[in-house]
């Protein structure tokens, strides 16, 4: 087996606040969680809010940023689409603007110094309000940087009030990437498609449930932003051994391996091939349908492949 962690990725599913270091945190004031299973989707979100509650100067969330990709770096991380929530960080300390030009400040620093490629995804919790929503595509607008917009959240919540601002997200010209199919089945990710305008799932694993979503997904070409060990964690899978990540590529769907924070990237990579006997050639080819996936410019895929080429290449 070749390192893993020498084979160039691009990380498409991760949220910056859930890979703020356990040092960071202490130095910030809070305790540290230790990495465990979630016994259901709000505990989880509650643990997460208090790290972000800790995120109060815009030194805190250039240092998070900055750190994130010296730890993404390490990884094999080449190419990372970060999604961060910017218009509620903005709300909550009461101004707007300061947490995401912090973020997009520490992530020009970082990638700078640690040679890695980014763009920022902002998303929105379907339980909020819809003009918090309308404020994350504003800021969306205004930074190059930033490529698009996504519901996320407890999907209970439909997409459907959230219906103009993504229109006008879309003919803006943002990418729009939802979280759907991993609380929810098919149901979510055919209205994430047919209200949501989704170019790529976030998840998405419960698509395998319909055959006919199955098709349509395939058909369409939308990849899938699938993170295995956050899946076990959160419960919607009982175990990695049992994840459908296999069944879903061999369904010929578009496979993308993510942490969701939860995980490093590849560790992420070593799991696969040691729980499903994946080799070299599999996940390089993962690691290509990222690449491939992915909204990076197109000279940046290009010479992502071919260091994806270089290393199944090199001696194992």
């Amino acid at each position: 087996m070749r390192d893993v962690r020498a084979l160039p990725k691009a990380h498409l599913h991760v949220h910056l606040e859930s890979t703020v270091r356990p040092q960071t945190v202490r130095e910030l004031g809070g305790t540290p969680e230790p990495g465990k299973a979630f016994n259901n989707f709000r505990e989880f979100g509650d643990e997460r809010a208090k790290v972000r509650d800790l995120l109060r100067t815009p030194e805190h969330f250039r240092r998070i940023a900055v750190e994130f990709c010296e730890d993404e770096a390490a990884q094999g991380t080449r190419y990372v689409e970060v999604t961060f929530t910017a218009a509620s960080h903005g709300e909550r300390v009461g101004e707007p603007e300061m947490p995401l030009e912090a973020v997009l400040d520490g992530l020009a620093e970082g990638g700078a110094r640690y040679g890695i490629e980014w763009r920022v995804l902002l998303d929105h919790s379907r339980r909020r309000p819809v003009e918090r929503f309308w404020r994350t595509f504003k800021l969306a607008s205004r930074y190059d940087r930033v490529v698009g917009i996504g519901l996320a959240g407890d999907e209970n919540h439909p997409l459907a009030p959230f219906g103009e601002v993504i229109e006008a997200a879309r003919d803006a010209g943002l990418h729009l990437v939802h979280h759907a199919g991993e609380a929810a089945g098919a149901a979510s990710i055919r209205e994430a498609l047919d209200v949501g305008h989704a170019e790529r799932l976030g998840h998405g694993i419960r698509v395998i449930d319909d055959p006919g979503v199955v098709a349509e997904v395939r058909e369409r070409r939308i990849p899938l932003e699938v993170c295995p060990t956050s899946n076990v964690l959160l419960g919607f899978v009982p175990s990695l051994a049992a994840h459908p990540l296999p069944r879903l590529v061999e369904a010929g769907l578009l496979v993308t391996v993510n942490t969701d924070g939860e995980t490093e990237l590849a560790a992420e990579y070593a799991r696969l091939g040691e729980v499903f006997g994946y080799g070299d050639a599999e996940l390089a080819e993962l690691a290509r349908t990222s690449i491939d996936a992915s909204f990076a410019p197109e000279e940046v895929k290009t010479r992502l492949r071919a260091e994806v080429d270089a290393w199944l290449g090199s001696p194992s």
